[in-house]
């Protein structure tokens, strides 16, 4: 065991005791972390009474807005003017409409028409 005396709890006591003064007198104070968290404590308030006033405002415009529904569903419809017919169309007319692009298959063969391979080793016509 390795305290077995009293005296060598004494000694550990005072050991103890001596090393929480000593922690205490090295001490700066607090000062600065409270510093820190009166600060955060501050700033944290601010931005949550900003918040705060964002979603009031934000509730506030929700109801108006669902007044204005409200209202506007139980206003009486308005009368309308008859249907008008749409204008008989013309028939189109081809003349402006320019040339579908020949597609890129339809093209003419880079090597004298006939189907080469990827690495041309032989014949590669489809079957």
């Amino acid at each position: 065991m390795l305290f077995s005396t009293p005296t060598q709890y004494a000694v550990l006591a005072l050991l103890f005791v001596g090393g929480w003064l000593l922690g205490l007198a090295s001490h700066p104070g607090g000062r600065k972390w409270r510093e820190r968290y009166t600060a955060e404590r501050d700033a944290h308030a601010t931005v949550r009474k900003e918040h705060d006033a964002r979603l009031d405002a934000a509730n506030a415009r929700i109801a108006e807005l669902e007044r204005e529904n409200n209202r506007l569903a139980h206003a009486a419809p308005v009368a309308t003017a008859a249907p008008v017919a749409p204008a008989a169309s013309a028939p189109i007319s081809t003349a402006h409409v320019p040339p579908r692009p020949v597609a890129a298959s339809a093209a003419r063969p880079a090597f004298g028409g006939e189907r080469r391979g990827w690495f041309d080793f032989g014949d590669r016509t489809r079957r």
